[in-house]
């Protein structure tokens, strides 16, 4: 008999991916994820932002970031303004960073859904990957007979399905969230 508990793992892992990517989506709320994907350049290295400071909400409309080493500061408003796709502009003050979080326009809150919907693509193409990987598996499985062999291609399908469903649940909420004022 097929197994699909394997696939359905490997589906899962599509899923937390994609939750994690949705994630660093803005919503136009202030939240440390936001800024998680920002690269700072410090002791001759890119380091992730997370790595040399601490990042917290202070309320829903602005972003305090701590440096674990004050001399970092400047290298850190910097790598926050070099990235375009964030649209932010710190502020510091020698010890913190104080990252104040615009209102979105309704036309850059479609943008960023239609930006988001590019994400949910990307997790459909994977869990259709992960479904072709299982197809090609039943099929020079020579153990199986024509009958096991259409039961577990349906039980792939029917798997597909659900978490390109899940995906979709996702992003609706997401797109929800986002063009809510």
């Amino acid at each position: 008999m097929f197994d699909v508990k394997e696939d359905r793992k490997k589906m899962e892992d599509v899923i937390d991916r994609f939750r994690e990517g949705m994630k660093k989506v803005r919503t136009g709320r202030a939240h440390p994820d936001m800024i998680s994907g920002v690269k700072v350049e410090v002791y001759g290295q890119f380091m992730p932002l997370n790595q040399v400071a601490n990042v917290t909400a202070a309320d829903a409309t602005l972003l305090v970031i701590t440096p674990f080493d004050p001399t970092n500061i400047q290298a850190i408003a910097a790598a926050i303004r070099a990235d375009q796709s964030l649209g932010l502009n710190p502020s510091d003050d020698g010890r913190v960073i104080r990252v104040p979080i615009p209102a979105l326009t309704e036309e850059r809150r479609k943008e960023i859904v239609k930006t988001a919907s590019g994400k949910v693509e990307e997790a459909k193409i994977a869990i259709r990957n992960v479904r072709e990987d299982a197809r090609k598996a039943i099929k020079v499985a020579t153990e199986m007979s024509e009958d096991v062999k259409k039961r577990a291609e349906k039980e792939i399908d029917e798997l597909t399905k659900e978490f390109s469903d899940k995906v979709d649940a996702e992003f609706k909420a997401k797109s929800e969230e986002i063009m809510k004022l």
